[in-house]
């Protein structure tokens, strides 16, 4: 392992690409500590603490703190990641979308669609914050907004949007220069914004006595198997096995041969928990902005850890990854392809048949991948019950932490198996998921 990872710095183009990443990502976390003119920081920060349980406090974990610290980048490149799934779901509505996104060129004008849905997006969600931001009352650090009016909104609306623009050219700046998918990357970065701090916490409060050695080398071990058991997750796929029969082309003879379809566990990924847990914290959201009795009620009764949100969130996981799974898995096409090229499954007929029996098995692999995606959602108040954890693991972050950092490990083992060079895992591959 040391021998394969010292190799990855003599391949000079892997070199350069893993220090063209990494320069972008400094430009990024730089950009993420300049603030926005115009706004307090510390009085911003004061109140999305009192917020975390919203949609502020999940949007500030995608974005590494940026929104709390007031930076250019406090949307992140979070417009971009809303305007493709848009496009991805609208592309199971309407067919013209849907053959644009089966071409080549197709695809480029798909992206530039999302490219303008992303400046439209931050445009408006920029707007929204400057008014809500000049609504709010002054914290104990001192009003939020320092000088109010149009000029202050448009210098925002200004500001975040082309913060937004420069995150998304830097994610793909990244993806066509440096290693792995830049947008995600981009969110992988925001997901370790706290890690140092959160370490720092814990070891304060095991010092302080707050937290015992037992239970610290007890919540080191949870971590551990939780991690290898995301991984494992990640990568795992049914294989249907698949025949392509042997044929005369021209004159060349094609023998029979035997390989699978492979059908991932979590099919939907990390969605259906960004999905579940931004309907779920709503009523806390608008609580926030309306301060209607009934609505300040439900977010009582929907408070993070009881038994009613812990269900309806679980609900939620459950159906929008049978929901997305949908969206992204199409057995018909697969099933017309696989005919197409003399493809078959053993026993079942071309055509209806064989869509029929992949979209029976996606159906039921979905379901343990739906269970384990509601475990993992769950697992941080499991935590900061049983262990009293001063911070945030398990959920959202946990999968797009080890998802990203396959995907990379991926492109890093494709780049040292084309150059003949021993690979970074001996009999095993890596599977990555990409989410922009």
């Amino acid at each position: 392992m040391t021998g394969s990872v010292g190799s990855i710095f003599k391949i000079p183009d892997l070199r350069r690409k893993i220090i063209f990443t990494l320069a972008m990502v400094v430009v990024y976390r730089l950009g993420s500590h300049i603030p926005t003119p115009g706004i307090n920081a510390h009085a911003l920060a004061y109140m999305l603490g009192q917020m975390r349980g919203t949609v502020f406090g999940l949007y500030d974990i995608f974005v590494g703190g940026a929104l709390s610290r007031a930076s250019i980048f406090a949307l992140g490149i979070m417009p971009y990641i809303s305007a493709s799934i848009v496009f991805q779901l609208l592309g199971s509505v309407f067919p013209y979308l849907e053959r644009l996104q089966r071409e080549e060129e197709g695809r480029k004008k798909v992206n530039q669609y999302t490219r303008y849905a992303t400046v439209a997006l931050a445009i408006i969600q920029s707007s929204t914050i400057a008014i809500y931001l000049e609504n709010q009352p002054a914290t104990q650090f001192g009003p939020i907004v320092m000088q109010s009016g149009m000029f202050f909104r448009l210098m925002t609306i200004v500001t975040l949007t082309a913060g937004t623009l420069l995150a998304m050219w830097i994610g793909e700046q990244i993806t066509d220069r440096g290693i792995g998918n830049g947008i995600s990357f981009l969110i992988f970065v925001g997901c370790l914004d706290n890690m140092p701090g959160d370490l720092g916490r814990t070891i304060s409060m095991v010092r302080a006595g707050e937290i015992s050695w037992l239970a610290l080398v007890m919540l080191a071990a949870v971590i551990f198997f939780v991690y290898a058991g995301v991984v494992l997750l990640t990568m795992a796929v049914l294989k249907i096995p698949v025949v392509y029969q042997g044929r005369v082309v021209g004159r060349q003879m094609y023998r029979e041969h035997r390989t699978h379809l492979p059908i991932r566990v979590w099919t939907a990924g990390v969605i259906p928990i960004i999905f579940a847990q931004s309907l779920v914290v709503f009523p806390s959201t608008f609580a926030q902005f309306l301060r209607i009795p009934w609505l300040v009620s439900m977010q009582h009764v929907l408070n993070p850890g009881g038994w009613l949100y812990d269900a309806l969130y679980a609900l939620l996981i459950i159906f929008f990854t049978y929901f997305y799974t949908s969206v992204v898995f199409n057995a018909r096409d697969i099933a017309e392809n696989l005919k197409k090229y003399g493809g078959a499954i053993p026993g079942k007929q071309a055509g209806n048949k064989t869509a029929e029996h992949i979209d029976r098995s996606v159906t039921l692999i979905t379901l343990p991948g739906a269970v384990t995606l509601v475990i993992i959602a769950l697992l941080p108040g499991f935590l900061m019950n049983a262990f009293r954890v001063p911070f945030y693991f398990g959920g959202t972050t946990l999968m797009i932490i080890v998802g990203v950092a396959l995907d990379t490990l991926q492109q890093i083992e494709a780049h040292l198996v084309m150059r003949h060079y021993e690979g970074l895992v001996k009999g095993g591959k890596f599977q990555g998921r990409r989410f922009g």
